[in-house]
């Protein structure tokens, strides 16, 4: 066992933060009962607002953020694993409240951790990450409630994004017809390689809606962006359908009636990946492992370096990228 490792810490000093790329201690580690080897991890969204020192998210510093990653197990005192298992965390406030994975070595609660499924790669698993289990707990929600292939289009929103390029390979997959919005549709050839089957202008739907009851449109939608756009989705739902809302890209607030819910029967579904139970995120992992094909894992994946990340938190956080950042830990 190596006594040092590598990381991204960021440090504040006089409100200002700076993260760089340093050598650590063991000792340095937070208490836990398991520590991992990571391989890789990937940028999120809330890790650039973490780097840029956002939302009040990080509350002690020095901190190593990194809400995903993907390794072994180096040494564990529980019996859930053995050393040299493969294993994935995405959430549980892991690069929030405590270090994260943007670093050679974690150290976590085994209860936190699921096995690598068997057909997956450590670089694939990080394509998934945060962004395919949200998405796919979104696909599940939308199922639940009795959205199906049959009844209409599925809109996707933020489509060029990683939870929005996931939830359309995702969405293809299982049979539905999707309709992808972006601000970029000059990318459009990309996403109808994922699986859309049309594209919309973001403009279209990131405005005021003038009425709380539109055309009836899709029969379900996965919305990452919130603001005007969730407004303007839910009264284009048609009968019964159901919004699955998990992402604010465009704000925290929107503004609309309950007409949409009194007369349309309309579903605004909640979506959590972070504290979701192990059980739900087994089934997720499973599903995720049938369903996602190896041309989408290629069209979403981009590598970078640990060093890289300080440069890529402002360009996702402007929207200048588009699918999944993985970051080789170990280069």
């Amino acid at each position: 066992m190596t006594e040092s490792f590598r990381g991204l810490l960021i440090e504040k000093n006089k409100g200002l933060i700076k993260a760089s790329v340093k050598s650590l201690k063991n000792e340095q580690l937070p208490s836990g009962d398991t520590i991992v080897n990571v391989s890789y991890s990937s940028l999120n969204y809330k890790d650039g607002m973490i780097l840029e020192g956002m939302g009040r998210i990080v509350r002690h510093y020095p901190h190593i953020p990194g809400i995903d990653f993907v390794g072994e197990v180096e040494t564990t005192v529980s019996n859930k694993f053995n050393s040299g298992d493969k294993v994935i965390l995405t959430g549980w406030r892991v690069g929030e409240t405590r270090w994260g994975g943007f670093s050679e070595k974690v150290c976590v609660q085994a209860d936190w951790l699921i096995p690598l499924p068997e057909n997956m790669t450590f670089q694939n698993a990080m394509v998934v990450g945060t962004a395919g289990l949200t998405a796919m707990l979104a696909l599940m929600a939308l199922e639940d409630k009795g959205v199906h292939p049959d009844q209409g289009p599925v809109l996707v929103t933020g489509a060029n994004g990683g939870v929005g390029g996931l939830a359309i390979a995702l969405l293809k997959a299982n049979g539905y017809q999707v309709h992808a919005s972006t601000g970029r549709p000059q990318l459009a050839q990309r996403l109808r390689s994922l699986g859309a089957d049309e594209i919309i202008n973001r403009a279209e739907l990131n405005i005021k809606a003038e009425r709380p009851l539109q055309t009836e449109t899709w029969a379900g939608a996965i919305d990452t962006v919130g603001g005007n756009s969730l407004a303007n989705i839910l009264g284009h739902i048609k009968y019964g359908g159901s919004v699955a809302c998990c992402g604010l890209a465009s704000g925290s607030a929107f503004h609309t009636t309950v007409i949409p819910f009194l007369l349309r029967a309309v579903n605004l579904l909640g979506i959590d990946s972070v504290m979701c139970s192990t059980a739900k995120r087994l089934q997720a992992w499973k599903r995720i492992e049938k369903d996602l094909s190896n041309s989408a894992f290629k069209t979403l994946i981009n590598m970078i370096s640990l060093d890289d990340v300080p440069k890529y938190s402002k360009e996702i956080l402007r929207g200048r990228t588009a699918g999944r950042i993985v970051v080789d830990i170990n280069v």
